[in-house]
C-alpha cells in the first residue's frame, strides 16, 4: 500500500491527538467523516497504525528515574538471545529494548521510582537474567525533548506515491 498526502496528514494529526474525531479530522484534510473512517481502517489494516495509547507522565506517577542501560550477554547464540528477549519482555520497568551494534548487545530504557528502586531492579532482576554479562547505565538528569511523533515530513519527501502530484 502506498501513502498519499492525505494519509500522511491523517497520521500526523493522529500523532498529536489520537482521540480526535473523524469529523474533526475530515475538516483538517477536507474529507467527509466516512471517508476518513475508511482511510483510517485501511491504515490500521495495512499496519501503519500499530495501536492507540494514552501517554502518561512518569514523574507525575512517581516514576522519577529514567535510565538507559546497555547490556552485553555472555555469548551470542539464538537460544541465549531468545531467552533474554523473553525475560526482558516480562520486566515492566523496561519500557524499550533494542538489539544494537557496538560493544553492547542491547539498549534498554528503564523507569523506577527512585535510585534505590533502580538499584534493586538492576541487582535483583536484570543482572539475574541468565546470560547477562555486563550492564552500564546512564541515568537521565533532565528531560530535554520527549516525543512519540515520527518525522512524517521525511516520508513526504517523495518516499511514497502521491496521486495528486
Amino acid at each position: 500500500m502506498s501513502l498519499d498526502r492525505i494519509d500522511l496528514q491523517l497520521l500526523a494529526a493522529l500523532q498529536q491527538d489520537s482521540r480526535i474525531t473523524n469529523p474533526a479530522l475530515g475538516e483538517q484534510v477536507h474529507l467527509s467523516a466516512s471517508q476518513v473512517s475508511r482511510r483510517l481502517q485501511r491504515l490500521e489494516q495495512s499496519g501503519f497504525i500499530e495501536r492507540h495509547v494514552t501517554l502518561l507522565r512518569p514523574a507525575r506517577l512517581g516514576l522519577t528515574v529514567i535510565a538507559y542501560t546497555r547490556v552485553s550477554i555472555e555469548q551470542s547464540g539464538e537460544a541465549l538471545n531468545e531467552n533474554f528477549h523473553r525475560e526482558v519482555a516480562l520486566l515492566p520497568e523496561v519500557l524499550e529494548c533494542y538489539s544494537v551494534t557496538g560493544p553492547y548487545d542491547y539498549l534498554l530504557r528503564i523507569v523506577a521510582t527512585d535510585l534505590a528502586a533502580f538499584s534493586d531492579f538492576m541487582w535483583n532482576r536484570l543482572m539475574r537474567v541468565p546470560g547477562v554479562r555486563n550492564v552500564e547505565s546512564s541515568v537521565v538528569l533532565q528531560e530535554i525533548k520527549r516525543t512519540t511523533e515520527l518525522p512524517l515530513k521525511q516520508v513526504s519527501a517523495g518516499r511514497f506515491s502521491d496521486p495528486e502530484r
